[in-house]
């Protein structure tokens, strides 16, 4: 059963769309190159991530936290390009604009185990996911580590949105499928997360 609140909303970027935007991503990655991140046990992450807009979100020795530049070039995080506060105004329903935007880098081993997003100062606020490139299985579950979970497949330019009683349910993603899209060069797959974290 999906929780009340998560909403997908299928092919929500048309091919246009979505290739201006993964050109918008690697333009940033210039200023806000990809890196690996580790968890504060100790663990180097799958996937590689930067991040767009005010402050961005990151891990390390220190622990989960949002920040307002990259951990290794101290430069300020790139802004979001406007595509994506449209998507968060017009898909969201939030009453305040997003002020951060995690993206993360899935190459073709790259996983994400089940999680909350939980370093978010309102939890009222939603949380919008865009999907480029290959497709991901994503996994949802409720708000319990323990509740059943259900497997949907994304596709670039698919968009979902977790509110209400989904906001913190536990979600990943157990794999890419790879050469299932042409859209970023050499493959894989770029997730955006737009989140109100102050």
């Amino acid at each position: 059963m999906t929780p009340d609140g998560f909403r997908l909303f299928p092919a929500a970027l048309d091919a246009s769309a979505q290739a201006a935007l993964v050109e918008a991503v690697l333009a940033a990655e210039a200023v806000a190159p990809f890196y690996r991140p580790v968890t504060p046990g100790g663990k180097a992450m799958s996937v590689r991530m930067t991040n767009l807009g005010p402050l961005g979100w990151m891990t390390d020795a220190a622990g989960y936290r949002y920040q307002p530049g990259h951990p290794e070039t101290g430069l300020p995080w790139p802004a979001m390009p406007p595509v994506l506060l449209d998507l968060w105004e017009r898909l969201a329903g939030g009453t305040a604009l997003p002020d951060a935007c995690l993206v993360n880098f899935y190459d073709d081993e790259a996983r994400m185990g089940l999680h909350q997003d939980k370093d978010e100062a309102d939890f009222s606020q939603p949380v919008l996911s865009v999907s480029l490139g290959d497709t991901a299985l994503f996994r949802l579950g409720g708000t319990s580590r323990k509740d059943p979970t259900r497997s949907f497949r994304l596709a670039s330019g698919d968009v979902c949105v977790l509110a209400g009683e989904a906001r913190l349910a536990f979600h990943g993603v157990d794999r890419i499928i790879p050469g299932s899209s042409r859209l970023i060069p050499g493959g894989g797959r770029i997730n955006l997360t737009l989140r109100r974290a102050r």
